[in-house]
């Protein structure tokens, strides 16, 4: 399996089937998270997966790069609790054919902002 492939089928599985039972297919058990609100480590990650999985979220992916042991995803998330819409780029190095490491950027909703131009978050 490809590096590309490994995130796309985590992000179907996790993401958007929402479901953490087979973390240890994906993810390092020493995975290091570069995001403030998620702790280091596989149970680290399945701690936060269990607040944000429960807002039933949807990953429609838009881009997926891979430059060697490296991956960006650039997807649309919406949240199924309450429609919230955010744009987010995540990157991961693979290890070993797992997630090792994480890195992430999240542009929330613009809610009630007036964007300058028409182009969308899109």
């Amino acid at each position: 399996m490809t590096n590309k492939e490994l995130v796309l089928k985590f992000y179907e599985e996790v993401f958007n089937g929402w479901d953490t039972s087979h973390l240890d297919l994906y993810m390092r058990e020493d995975y290091k998270q570069h995001n403030p609100h998620v702790e280091d480590g596989r149970e680290g990650f399945r701690r936060f997966s269990e607040k944000f999985l429960a807002l039933r979220p949807h990953m429609d992916i838009h881009h997926i790069l891979a430059d060697g042991d490296l991956v960006c995803v650039f997807f649309k998330c919406t949240l199924g609790t309450n429609g919230m819409v955010n744009k987010v780029f995540d990157m991961y190095r693979i290890e070993d054919g797992k997630l090792a490491e994480h890195w992430d950027c999240v542009e929330h909703d613009l809610g009630d902002i007036t964007p300058v131009h028409a182009n969308g978050l899109f």
